[in-house]
């Protein structure tokens, strides 16, 4: 008797693999995005998300995300890259995307079931078999936790608080740009960067450092998901304009003040540097009269942004022009009082550049 139920079940092993292939084979399952999901079906692939997303981020510990800073720049990403799926305050989901199977969700309304980590993980990871993709590049933690420090907030914004995040508001066209919602500005005009920002200032760079960065960003030489996405479908000669335009603008004038002990003990790391650590000297190639146009000014600009390229080059993370492996070994050894010192420094410091 035991026999001939084994066989049974060494019989089925075989039959349903076999027939399943046959039932996919006949065209019956009905792929109709119009026809939408069973029920069942709905609640099972949620069920599935949401289980999975929920393991994955048990290992994720989210960083403090009350910094105002993080929010500018995921803005602007979010109204260029994800709205046009989740609609947001400054545009509805179009008819297209409702019909999408499954549709992408009114993000006001989920957000709030959503953990910081487990937000981090769809925005990082993506989800399979929906239209939501992961990040453009995976070593950039922290434009990720920047964006879930947005979405976090987006369920309470006004039109007029988000439009002017995004830099909608403020946004205008340089050079010849073509007509769109999000342009350079209206991340890096100078109106739009605090002393907290976490984006750099453009002005006044040389154009050969700032094409350098661009094309490195169009190649996928240096990551950063938000730059990536600006900057993709944009012609080279369009480029070019954008970084001529900039190198045009004259450097901004204020300086950011800061603890003198921090400041000067920051600027004799970058005078002399520390040869104990194998540390150069940064002002031994950043601007220097007649010095490498490559290279880019650090002087203005503001001490979250430095202090977050620092450590972007000391993780490894940082590159793009064939000079990104001399700041990466220079950066390596740098301890974060290190970082805070010439941050602080640079930040205060009066530019002489080439």
């Amino acid at each position: 008797m035991m026999t001939i139920r084994w066989k049974h079940v060494l019989a089925l092993i075989v039959i349903l693999p076999i027939a399943g292939l046959l039932i996919g084979w006949s065209g019956l399952i009905g792929i109709r995005a119009s026809s939408g999901h069973w029920a069942v079906t709905d609640w099972f692939l949620h069920w599935v998300m949401r289980s999975s997303v929920s393991t994955a981020a048990i290992t994720v510990q989210a960083p403090p995300l009350d910094n105002p800073a993080l929010l500018p720049p995921a803005a602007g990403h979010f109204e260029s890259g994800c709205a046009t799926c989740h609609g947001s305050p400054a545009q509805a989901r179009s008819t297209a995307v409702l019909g999408m199977l499954p549709p992408p969700p009114d993000l006001k309304g989920v957000i709030g079931s959503w953990t910081d980590e487990q937000l981090f993980e769809i925005v990082k990871h993506g989800v399979r078999y929906t239209g939501m993709p992961a990040w453009p590049v995976q070593t950039r933690d922290d434009e990720v936790w920047a964006m879930v420090a947005f979405l976090r907030r987006l369920p309470d914004m006004s039109s007029g608080q988000y439009t002017a995040m995004a830099g909608l508001a403020t946004g205008r066209q340089v050079a010849r740009m073509s007509a769109q919602a999000i342009t350079c500005d209206s991340c890096h005009g100078e109106q739009r960067l605090g002393e907290d920002s976490l984006i750099p200032s453009l002005s006044g760079q040389s154009k050969t450092y700032l094409m350098n960065s661009l094309q490195a960003y169009v190649q996928g030489r240096r990551p950063s998901g938000i730059m990536q996405q600006a900057v993709s479908t944009i012609p080279e000669d369009q480029l070019r304009e954008f970084a001529a335009h900039y190198a045009s603008q004259p450097q901004p004038l204020h300086r950011s003040a800061a603890d003198r002990s921090l400041v000067a003990r920051g600027q004799e790391l970058a005078e002399k540097g520390r040869a104990a650590d194998t540390i150069p000297a940064c002002l031994s190639c950043h601007e220097r009269e007649g010095g490498n146009a490559a290279y880019p000014h650090l002087s203005g600009q503001k001490v979250p942004y430095l202090e977050t390229q620092l450590r972007l080059f000391r993780g490894g993370v940082r590159g793009g022009s064939s000079y990104s492996h001399i700041m990466t070994e220079a950066a390596a050894h740098l301890g974060d009082e290190d970082i805070t010192a010439l941050a602080a420094y640079f930040a205060g410091r009066e530019s002489v550049g080439p």
